[in-house]
């Protein structure tokens, strides 16, 4: 039986978690105190951790820091369970070793079983095949309004890119990925995307050069851009849409649910014209 700790001191959450796992045939023990929860690790060395970052005594970075230092329980994999969907903290505890990622404000019983599922299965070195297919079926499965649907997602978030995929995946469209600037406008030119979401901050050539280029293409110039930020300065919204962005999202208040939605109802206007 695969053991599973979760350090949470959200007592609601933690208790609907051990429920939930528990009824799924896991092992699974509750730590509502980091300093606790760092001493389960180490003593029970458990399968999978479900880590919260704002914890009592020793926080999840302390945490993540400390196991990182012990070879012991290095490889343990973790998923945390946060507050905050921002990406400055993702990519934090990404440095750290975390394999997963989710946030309170989305929280589902369903999705985080799916996560678990999937990192027990590539921990066991197993065909992650069947992952994305539990993934489709658990999926709230945002209709098939996407199917067939090529979509292309400009962004140097390697996390990021891998949670909209997989969400994406569910819709049976056609997903592109780049992470920069002349390598996305080749793609943009050779796939023709029916739609665009194009972060501002790249490396090297940034979102609005980009959207100047693909608007600036008579081929492309008619592919609808969703432009995505961390920043939600007026400034860079009134820019976007004066270089022909059809949206505007702000990542930090926006839910993937959220993205999908506008990509979806994007597209409808599109195919209206």
């Amino acid at each position: 039986m695969k053991k599973i700790l979760i350090i949470e001191d959200d007592i609601f959450l933690g208790d609907v978690l051990v429920q939930k796992l528990v009824k799924e045939g896991f092992e699974t023990i509750l730590a509502r105190d980091g300093a606790e929860g760092f001493q389960q690790i180490r003593s029970i060395k458990p399968d999978l951790i479900l880590l919260d970052i704002i914890l009592p005594n020793m926080n999840g970075y302390e945490i993540l820091e400390a196991k990182a230092k012990d070879n012991n329980i290095a490889d343990i994999p973790v998923i945390v369970i946060s507050n905050s969907g921002q990406p400055v903290e993702i990519n934090r505890v990404l440095a750290l070793g975390v394999k997963d990622y989710l946030v309170k404000a989305q929280f589902d019983p369903e999705e985080i079983m799916v996560k678990v599922r999937s990192q027990l299965r590539k921990n066991d070195t197993t065909n992650d095949k069947h992952t994305y297919e539990n993934e489709n079926t658990v999926s709230k499965g945002q209709g098939s309004s996407l199917e067939g649907k090529k979509i292309m997602w400009i962004e140097d978030d390697k996390f990021l890119n891998d949670i909209i995929s997989r969400k994406l995946s569910s819709t049976k469209c056609t997903f592109f990925h780049s992470s920069e600037g002349e390598e996305s406008l080749t793609m943009i030119s050779e796939k023709m995307p029916d739609i665009i979401l194009l972060d501002i901050v790249l490396p090297g050539m940034d979102g609005f050069e980009i959207l100047k280029k693909i608007k600036a293409d008579k081929k492309t110039k008619h592919i609808p851009v969703i432009m995505l930020s961390n920043l939600g300065q007026q400034s860079n919204n009134e820019k976007s849409k004066s270089l022909g962005a059809t949206r505007f999202l702000i990542k930090a208040t926006v839910t993937l649910d959220d993205i999908i939605e506008e990509i979806k109802s994007v597209i409808a206007e599109s195919e209206k014209k």
